[in-house]
């Protein structure tokens, strides 16, 4: 095809390729056309291009959707001609009144109409071709539904949790069982721990002091292995492992049995300490207060698992608190480390789910600055769900004895690796705080905290803290399965706190190995019993 235009711009000739003439014809004004108006039309038309580019640009780098320039042009220059700015995307305001209207679970009990998937619920909203109204209401009632479900499930895992880790895993009662035997028909079992010429080492405050309060076996034989293990100055370490009277026995026969020398081990009985055979004991007295008090107010297990108006967060506390680990005398006996060991002036406490990864005698060498209590704060670091914890964390701040003289936004500590200066210990009231605070706790029906011997010990250890580098604690690898292993392997001392104790089969598998490497598999003892190293 050929184009000819006459030298007057009034005649335009379009000439096809086989020869036939069609003829258009363009009527142009008697006015002459100039040059000059073509060449400012051409600049008119660049500028518009120039203009049309630059706005489909910027259209795209705000996120919407592709289209052509003229498109992208017509759509914002469109509102602003006709005289008025369109909103797009808001949502329908009969959206709102529908999804705010309240829903029963009643209402939803044994409909079938209700879909169960995203893919069902789109299927349905094409095919009947809904308003916006019962947009709203299909999709409500099946998130509504979802959230049910979810709820319940999410109750049924912190109740499988529970019973799984208030349990005696019949590994660690067949391990019990054997050792008690081993100590009543062998007398290798039974030796004096420790030996005769190594007692005086037990009051010398020259030597690396650590506390192991445990009646579980088989979790104090990995903190003692590991302990000494990583020290490089095992002859200097002494561990004073304090038990409950029907665990004495086999603790004796494993220790006996497994010597961990160089260093010293202690093993003792609580009935063995004559400050606790003696008048009224407090720690008792507390105890048996808040097992009847527990009894009363919470109910069991069922009943808190029935209720249906609670969060599913309130109610894995409250089946938490029903654990015997926190009636157990081996979580309050802390508190008592004074008067448990009179002639010493520093000493390490350590909890059984903790694995020691790297040498701990520098604890020693950290100014303690006249305080008690060397700790590691849990209000602040990477991991926003394991370190944020603060008093309001554990104290219920809207009864007014809390409020009044507690800071809510206080950065809270951990048990599990502590270092306590007794010799400044005994200069204070902590003891006796921490049984006043006891007390007025069961007074008023457990309204002040709920759970654990952490609250009663932030209230009385308090301004007596000496914060610790974090890299001595790392905590929740017993309810943090996002930790990774590489950063729990780097910490000097790792702390299973939480339901997924490395001994039992809820353990998280990738964090399990840190704890399991101090398992012997080719132990007599632990083959007997089926304790799996992985």
């Amino acid at each position: 095809m050929q184009l000819h235009i006459s030298p007057s711009l009034r005649q335009v000739t379009v000439v096809k390729g086989k020869g036939l003439r069609e003829f258009i014809k363009v009527k142009v004004g008697s006015r002459r056309f100039s040059y000059q108006m073509m060449f400012y039309s051409l600049l008119f038309f660049t500028f518009l291009l120039r203009l049309v580019f630059v706005l489909s640009t910027v259209d795209t780098i705000d996120g919407a959707s592709p289209c052509s320039s003229l498109a992208c042009l017509g759509k914002r220059l469109k509102p602003k001609l006709l005289g008025r700015r369109v909103e797009t995307g808001n949502v329908p305001e009969a959206i709102y009144q529908v999804l705010e209207q309240p829903l029963s679970e009643e209402e939803l009990k044994g409909r079938s109409d209700i879909p169960q998937t995203l893919e069902d619920f789109m299927s349905e909203v094409k095919r009947s071709k809904s308003d916006a109204r019962e947009f709203a209401q299909k999709l409500k009632e099946m998130v509504t539904l979802m959230e049910q479900r979810t709820r319940t499930a999410k109750i049924q895992e912190y109740l499988y949790r529970h019973v799984a880790s208030s349990s005696i895993p019949k590994q660690l009662h067949c391990l019990a069982l054997k050792l008690a035997n081993e100590h009543s028909i062998n007398a290798a079992a039974r030796l004096q721990l420790p030996e005769a010429e190594l007692v005086p080492t037990l009051v010398e405050n020259n030597y690396f002091h650590f506390v192991l309060a445990s009646d579980n076996v088989l979790a104090a034989s990995v903190v003692a292995k590991s302990l000494v293990q990583n020290s490089l100055r095992p002859h200097k370490i002494v561990l004073h492992i304090i038990t409950d009277r029907k665990t004495y026995f086999p603790m004796q026969a494993w220790f006996s049995l497994h010597p961990l020398s160089p260093a010293v081990i202690e093993v003792k009985a609580l009935h063995h300490f004559d400050w606790l055979s003696k008048g009224k004991v407090p720690v008792l007295e507390a105890m048996e207060k808040d097992q009847r008090v527990r009894s009363q107010f919470r109910g069991g297990s069922s009943v808190i698992v029935a209720n249906n108006n609670e969060n599913p967060v309130v109610v894995a506390a409250k089946l938490q608190a029903l654990s015997p680990k926190y009636n157990s005398m081996m979580n309050h006996i802390r508190i008592h480390l004074p008067e448990l060991f009179p002639s010493l002036n520093k000493v390490v406490f350590l909890d059984d789910d903790v694995v020691i990864q790297t040498d701990l005698s520098p604890l020693w060498d950290i100014d303690m600055d006249g305080k008690v209590n060397g700790a590691v704060e849990t209000c602040r670091g990477e991991d926003k769900f394991v370190m944020s914890k603060k008093f309001k964390s554990y104290l219920n701040f809207s009864n007014p004895i809390i409020a009044t003289n507690f800071d809510p936004e206080e950065c809270a500590w951990a048990y599990g690796m502590n270092v306590f200066d007794l010799a400044a210990w005994r200069k204070t009231n902590i003891t006796s705080t921490y049984y006043h605070w006891l007390d007025e706790n069961l007074k008023s029906d457990l309204s002040l905290w709920q759970l654990g011997t952490l609250p009663p010990g932030l209230i009385a250890f308090h301004g007596h803290v000496q914060t610790i580098d974090p890299f001595w604690h790392m905590l929740g690898l017993g309810y943090q399965e996002k930790t990774s292993f590489s950063d729990a392997e780097s910490a000097a001392v790792v702390h299973f706190n939480g339901r997924a104790k490395p001994w039992l089969d809820i353990a998280f598998p990738h964090l399990r190995p840190l704890w399991a490497k101090y398992l012997d598999s080719s132990d007599r003892f632990i083959k007997s019993c089926h304790i799996r190293a992985s």
